[in-house]
């Protein structure tokens, strides 16, 4: 979630910001046609990793600060991670949060904080011209290590939580996911939701907030990623200042093992709606995965690539069952989940459903045709340039690549990788990481009682292609 304040006008700094940055990139074409920038990398005297890329064909800086502090750190207390985070901004050292909201405003800066699973993250987007390059970075560093956590902002910041959460249970699909995580991971720390329940975020308290940010907002626990107009020296200068009031500390322990699955679960939830959703899952694989670019292909094929994927074909295309249908694998520290989804009218969530869960189990039988896989290489290396066209995007990848300890070339061999990958080991992959007879479904919507008459037993049977 964005934890922005007096977001609209944030919102206009960064439309002038674009806005100016516009007529300076028909005269900055170098860094779009650079397919892998070269990543420079060293540690801050307290600890913290830096990942660093010149771009000085516009004058601007990019800033990602992750730390192991995402959801998974919560334990008992549900939400603790992504409060901690929407605090940032609401009061740090001097300033209240209208006067933080005003800095950056006044410099056309654009500050954001995101908690998911495994990290929370801290963006800042800044002209290098100074004197708005100086108020920006000392804001930002001022922020991330002194935040105030004031009671009344902290009881405004949680009144607004409460009606996020209250809409997000008007919302099938978002019922749908946060049940799918719980039914995928179970006991483990990534089956809660980020943004915690209105029962947990009720009950903080501010000291629980600062004493999370106390423990996980070090060096030790961190990762600088930087994408600008600055040379190595100007870099190194950014990211001690920007870092120089975190304590060293010491990193985040690692998380537990995801377990697999052993059985099917079929969870169905009443919603007043007319059409059901439907989401299946279970663990999929974690960042740098050996498996990773075989399921990565893979996936696109059956149900990563849009209009043209095999899920796609069969439940829009062939019986026009839904809109829209997808799969993805969402890697992360430890696996996170794979997950098929589409939307359906009430009445045909039960024939959808099983359409799905056919087809997934013909792609694990059959594989993708070599006609499927030479396309899919073509659409993923052919669209790579693009993910990597735009100070934005690079420093996304390089706090991944930081974070997960992914090696330094990835960027430069992810084509080369894509390329190299083959019809069968997709199916041995798929074969030896994907089950359908244990999958975890989630039906949300009127038709509930109908899918709950399909028992467990009936995928089982299906998966096993006794249906």
């Amino acid at each position: 979630m964005c934890v922005e304040r007096q977001s609209d006008r944030i919102d206009r700094a960064a439309r002038r910001l674009t806005a100016w940055l516009a007529g300076t990139l028909l005269f900055a074409s170098p860094l779009l046609v650079q397919a892998t920038p070269e990543i420079q990398t060293w540690n801050t005297d307290n600890g913290t990793r830096v990942l660093f890329v010149a771009a000085p064909e516009i004058p601007m800086v990019d800033v990602r600060l992750v730390f192991a502090a995402g959801s998974a750190r919560d334990g008992e207390r549900s939400g603790l991670a992504s409060m901690t985070a929407a605090m940032l901004s609401e009061g740090a050292g001097d300033w209240n949060a209208d006067a933080i909201a005003d800095r950056l405003d006044g410099v056309g800066a654009v500050l954001s904080a995101d908690v998911d699973r495994d990290m929370a993250t801290v963006a800042l987007r800044t002209l290098t011209r100074r004197p708005a390059f100086d108020t920006a970075v000392d804001t930002f560093a001022t922020l991330i290590a002194h935040p105030s956590f004031a009671p009344d902002e902290l009881e405004r910041v949680r009144q607004n939580r409460l009606i996020a959460l209250r809409q997000e249970d008007e919302s099938p699909r978002s019922v749908a996911q946060k049940a799918l995580y719980r039914a995928v991971f179970g006991a483990h720390p990534y089956a809660a939701d980020p943004s915690g329940t209105p029962e947990s975020i009720a009950d903080l308290k501010r000291a629980e907030l600062i004493d999370f940010h106390a423990r996980h907002y070090v060096g030790s626990n961190a990762v600088l990623a930087i994408v600008g107009d600055l040379d190595r020296s100007g870099a190194e200068a950014l990211a001690k200042r920007l870092v120089a009031g975190l304590p060293s500390g010491e990193p985040a322990a690692s998380l537990p093992a995801v377990p697999e699955l052993t059985d099917a679960i079929l969870k169905s939830i009443d919603f007043p709606s007319s059409q059901t959703t439907v989401l299946a899952g279970q663990p999929g694989m974690r960042r740098g995965d050996p498996d990773y670019f075989a399921l990565h292909v893979g996936n696109h094929i059956l149900g990563g690539s849009g209009l043209v994927s095999i899920l796609m074909d069969e439940i829009r295309e062939k019986r026009g069952l839904s809109y829209s249908t997808y799969s993805a694998f969402l890697p992360l520290a430890q696996p996170g989940p794979f997950v098929m989804s589409l939307q359906t009218r009430n009445d045909q969530a039960e024939q959808a459903r099983l359409v799905m869960l056919d087809t997934l189990k013909r792609f694990i039988d059959q594989g993708p045709t070599e006609e499927e896989l030479t396309a899919a290489k073509k659409n993923i290396t052919g669209g790579f340039p693009l993910k990597i066209a735009s100070n934005s995007n690079i420093v996304q990848y390089l706090a991944v690549i930081g974070f997960y300890d992914l090696p330094l070339d990835y960027l430069d061999r992810f084509r080369e990788r894509i390329e190299s990958v083959t019809a069968e080991q997709i199916r041995d992959a798929f074969a030896r990481r994907v089950h359908p007879e244990r999958l975890a479904i989630v039906t949300v919507g009127a038709s509930s009682t109908q899918v709950e008459a399909g028992s467990a037993t009936e995928q089982v049977s299906l998966a096993r292609g006794t249906h």
